[in-house]
């Protein structure tokens, strides 16, 4: 069996019925791992330590349980939980007073009765179950997708999960539209004798769940530890002056990339401090326009209307006090010679290509 299988269900190794699978967990090994920063702080006197446990199974999916007084488990058991029908096996992912502040930011009442039970630490029959429900779950999918093209339903199935007493599964699919598939859930019933789930997903879902390595050279962010997915718009690339070029920002999942939220608001920031780049500044020389920004320098450049291929730069201040005296009407007589202060005192060689490149030595 491959191990990667077991892997997205939070285990560094494929578990062996007949061992205490003692190692099975690993922090770090997955991409929903916790941190339990309350672990090392003792619960206070007469009181009764906080009874629901997460649950994690493949890939995203988890879930809060509610113990039992007779049993005590840790971070790494396998356990068998309450699920409809028939029962789930899973990885516990945290335990302790660090579940109510997960519950808490899930808005999950922990009072509610509806919290599903743990029934017991994983068997020697359960875990030999869970495994051969785990090595069929890939020529399930192949299985299905072949259906699903004879059919000619305009659906994609990236993904299977069954159930850990394999007695249903859940069907993770892709669509643009709304598809009936009753028809094919017979199929499914008759083919794979389970109980069958359709659940649909986006896009970036399903890049999470199959992976993958990025234009940066690392793992996807989506499938190694982000789990909320912020709509991208392209005025966050405006914003941070990347160019807008479709096949460059879009990601595996053919969207936006993820990442460039990740710097949006530092750069919303950077940008208070700067001046309307639509205000044209006036000299004796011509109308000067902008052409690009460098934010974090705080340097603005422009050209003059008769030789727009020739930039030179100006500090923030230098252009808010240009716009100023614009507005009084004091024209000064040329912009590129005025002392700007945030300006390195060095050679500037600007413009657009290289046969118009011209030097500013700075007076």
């Amino acid at each position: 069996m491959n191990s990667n299988d077991h892997i997205s269900r939070g285990c560094s190794c494929s578990p062996k019925p007949f061992l205490k699978n003692e190692k099975i967990f690993k922090h770090g090994c997955n991409k929903l791992d916790v941190f339990d920063w309350l672990n090392d702080i003792e619960t206070p006197k007469n009181t009764n330590p906080f009874d629901c446990i997460e649950v994690r199974f493949k890939n995203c999916r988890k879930d809060f349980y509610r113990l039992p007084g007779d049993i005590e488990l840790k971070i790494g058991d396998i356990v068998a939980v309450e699920a409809n029908p028939g029962h789930d096996i899973g990885i516990v992912s945290l335990v302790g007073e660090t579940v109510k502040f997960q519950m808490k930011k899930k808005d999950v009442n922990p009072i509610k009765d509806e919290i599903k039970k743990v029934y017991r630490k994983a068997k020697t029959s359960d875990i030999e179950k869970w495994n051969s429900a785990i090595e069929i779950e890939n020529s399930t999918m192949f299985r299905a997708r072949r259906i699903a093209v004879e059919l000619k339903l305009d659906m994609k199935i990236c993904d299977v999960e069954y159930q850990g007493d394999k007695i249903k599964a859940i069907f993770y699919y892709t669509a643009e539209e709304r598809v009936d598939f009753r028809e094919m859930i017979k199929l499914f019933a008759e083919e794979f004798g389970i109980r069958i789930e359709m659940k649909q997903i986006g896009v970036r879902q399903e890049a999470s769940r199959l992976g993958g390595i990025g234009s940066c050279g690392r793992e996807l962010c989506c499938s190694t530890w982000l789990t909320e997915f912020r709509s991208v718009s392209t005025n966050a690339a405006r914003c941070q002056q990347i160019s807008l070029n479709n096949q460059k920002l879009a990601g595996q999942c053919s969207k936006l990339k993820c990442c460039i939220n990740y710097e949006y608001d530092t750069y919303l920031d950077a940008l208070k401090e700067f001046p309307n780049n639509e205000i044209v500044l006036k000299s004796k020389k011509g109308n000067a326009y902008h052409q690009k920004t460098d934010i974090f320098k705080k340097i603005m450049w422009y050209s003059y209307e008769s030789s727009l291929n020739t930039m030179f730069p100006l500090s923030i201040e230098t252009v808010k006090k240009t716009i100023e005296q614009n507005k009084k009407n004091i024209i000064p007589e040329e912009l590129e010679h005025i002392i700007n202060p945030k300006v390195e005192d060095k050679d500037f060689e600007v413009g657009v290509g290289e046969d118009s490149l011209t030097r500013f030595d700075r007076k």
